[in-house]
């Protein structure tokens, strides 16, 4: 019999309000809806650096100089094309696949061909991080490209990074207006605390396992809905909604039904999230430059209604959905975008664990059975009667 007066533990669902560890990369202050890294505030780092500043200023805590940038853009633009044996597994890949398991995918591989693999020390995770931030990109474009029946297009070393990705999806770079917003983008999303994709990767990083199996699970972690994919999903809402007259029937609609509302609220943030403002300005820039306003228009409209009927504030994902739409991406490329950026605050993440490393093991309150002799086999009770549910598919 069950121990009545036993204590039950205090159980945090979702480790909501749970201190895990200390970290220097990162600093959300829910009461301003501020996001620092290493100090500086990202819409500052947003309008003022570029993408590789910002990637460097993670991994090693302050900005980079001159040269150490320059070095460090020479060796990205080195190691951006694919090797002959990840190539050929990219185009031997199922077509329906989506875009987050060819990531994985690999990422995998490339963990199997570095030399350094296995090493979690600081230069060691700069040479393999610097590989998986140049080659990501590479393996997006290819894949996407062969789904379309193209064939993938080399990468351009005389480009950015911004501007080489566009140009290995649709063979042309845009206006650079568009390829500012999209690196802007990349900036914003590059860190933010230990949310689900980071802290995975933390745990296993703290296993002593390699960066490259940290980023894969890291990636898996990314897939989930209630992570990333939240951006695609405010392009799905827009797009059922169609125009500005409809905002207010759908969302009736939606309420009703208690349908999750992708792009609003979120779980550190109270009133608002600090990023948004930024994305929106260079989001209305894209707009401008592609003369198509109408995404944005619905997309005002439902914050509006959202904001004064459940006291929601939109997350980044909402200005970035119609951003990258307008940006001429498919919609299960916006992930992966996540992933070309978050693998900055992953891979920095990486390095802080393995600095200072102890196995991250957490405890459960059990509610399971009390103990219980084992029934022989004739006496146990069926599960199902449905005898095929093991069969295959």
């Amino acid at each position: 019999m069950a121990d009545e007066t036993r204590q039950a533990p205090e159980v945090h669902k979702g480790l909501e309000g749970v201190v895990a560890d200390v970290t220097s990369i990162s600093q959300v202050v829910p009461e301003t809806c501020s996001l620092t890294y290493r100090g500086h505030p990202v819409p500052e780092l947003a309008e003022s650096c570029e993408f590789d500043e910002v990637a460097w200023l993670l991994w090693h805590g302050d900005l980079p100089g001159r040269a150490d940038l320059e070095a460090f853009r020479q060796a990205e633009v080195a190691a951006r094309p694919l090797s002959p044996i990840l190539a050929r597994l990219i185009r031997s890949l199922p077509r329906q696949a989506h875009p987050m398991d060819v990531v994985r995918a690999a990422v995998s591989v490339l963990g199997m061909g570095h030399p350094d693999a296995p090493r979690n020390d600081s230069e060691s995770l700069d040479h393999q991080g610097l590989q998986l931030l140049a080659q990501v990109p590479t393996v997006i474009a290819a894949f996407h490209r062969l789904r379309q029946g193209q064939r993938p297009i080399a990468p351009r070393p005389d480009l950015g990074r911004s501007a080489n990705f566009f140009w290995m999806v649709f063979g042309e770079v845009p206006d650079p207006t568009i390829v500012r917003a999209f690196d802007v983008s990349l900036i914003l999303y590059a860190e933010h605390g230990f949310n689900a994709s980071t802290f995975t990767a933390r745990v296993v990083t703290s296993t002593m396992a390699d960066l490259h199996g940290a980023v894969t699970a890291a990636i898996a972690a990314l897939k989930g809905p209630l992570h990333g994919g939240a951006n695609e999903a405010v392009m799905r809402t827009l797009a059922e909604i169609g125009e500005v007259a409809n905002v207010r029937p759908w969302l009736d609609r939606a309420l009703a039904e208690r349908r999750r509302i992708m792009g609003f609220g979120h779980r550190v943030y109270g009133s608002g999230d600090s990023r948004v403002p930024t994305m929106r300005r260079w989001g209305l820039q894209v707009a401008k430059a592609r003369r198509d306003r109408r995404w944005y228009d619905i997309a005002d409209a439902l914050e509006a209604e959202m904001a004064a009927r459940k006291h929601l504030h939109p997350n980044l994902d909402f200005p970035s959905g119609p951003a990258y739409h307008l940006m001429g991406f498919p919609w299960d490329l916006f992930t992966p975008i996540f992933v070309m950026s978050r693998l900055a605050g992953w891979i920095a993440h990486v390095r802080e664990q393995a600095a200072a490393n102890r196995l991250i093991r957490h405890l459960a309150a059990y509610v399971g059975p009390e103990p219980r002799p084992v029934p022989a086999l004739d006496m146990r009770r069926p599960l199902s009667d449905d005898t095929t549910r093991w069969a295959p598919p």
